[in-house]
């Protein structure tokens, strides 16, 4: 919760969790992280911990709203909603959010430079001030077996996440999570502009790291929770004002 404003009571922090999730496909639409009927972003019930809400299977990230979006239990049924639920979505996301109690949301697409970078298997560098919120506070899945249908395959992933903010999927792409909505949303969109970065300097060279004493510090100050919450919010304000149907 934010310092300072009291706590929402639970309906409220449930709508406040989906409209931030219809935002963040809107949102993700817009940067070009939609591929066909790939990629899911998950948001805990506050009312039912159990529970998470999710996109329907195929829907165009582009015409997600607040009504659109399912309500799955820990059993993959879908307990709100029309449509059918990712199978893969299911698989990984289950896991997560139930190794991960502190993880209110979790987000994965097949955006091009996170899938770019997760074809080298390695941690992204402190190579900017912005990569920096990743140091030390990401790690890699280094296997792929094809798409991810097993849930013991996504108990694999989760145990690979840890207590980080973000998991790089070997072959694959890259996962996100975060103590609400928008941090899990920003890291995301974040992590992706790090890969294409670093794999822009270093095709023109080889790049200087930022030492780890300084990556820390600057991890401490702009990889906090607040920070994603705050970069976050003017990105929804933006998306909101223009395509205001997503609140519907």
């Amino acid at each position: 919760m934010n310092a300072g404003r009291p706590p929402r009571s639970p309906l409220a922090e449930q709508l406040h969790r989906k409209q931030q999730l219809a935002a963040t496909f809107r949102l993700f639409s817009r940067l070009g992280f939609a591929d066909g009927a790939g990629g899911h972003v998950t948001a805990r019930d506050p009312l039912r911990p159990d529970h998470f809400w999710v996109n329907a299977f195929g829907q165009p990230f582009g015409r997600i709203r607040v009504s659109d979006l399912l309500l799955v239990d820990h059993d993959g049924v879908i307990v709100e909603g029309e449509g059918r639920i990712n199978p893969a979505g299911y698989a990984i996301h289950s896991q997560i959010h139930a190794a991960r109690p502190d993880a209110i949301a979790a987000a994965h697409t097949h955006s091009t430079f996170g899938q770019a970078w997760s074809t080298l298997g390695r941690l992204l560098d402190p190579l900017t001030q912005d990569a920096c919120a990743f140091f030390e506070d990401h790690a890699l899945y280094d296997d792929y077996s094809g798409v991810v249908l097993d849930l013991a395959e996504g108990k694999r992933i989760a145990a690979a996440l840890g207590s980080t903010k973000a998991v790089i999927l070997r072959n694959h792409g890259l996962l996100t999570v975060g103590g609400s909505v928008a941090e899990a949303a920003y890291w995301f969109v974040s992590m992706d502009r790090c890969c294409h970065v670093q794999l822009l300097a270093e095709a023109a060279g080889k790049p200087k790291a930022i030492g780890p004493a300084d990556a820390r510090t600057t991890r401490d100050t702009i990889g906090t929770p607040g920070i994603g919450r705050l970069n976050f919010r003017s990105v929804y304000a933006d998306i909101v004002a223009a395509q205001p149907d997503l609140l519907d």
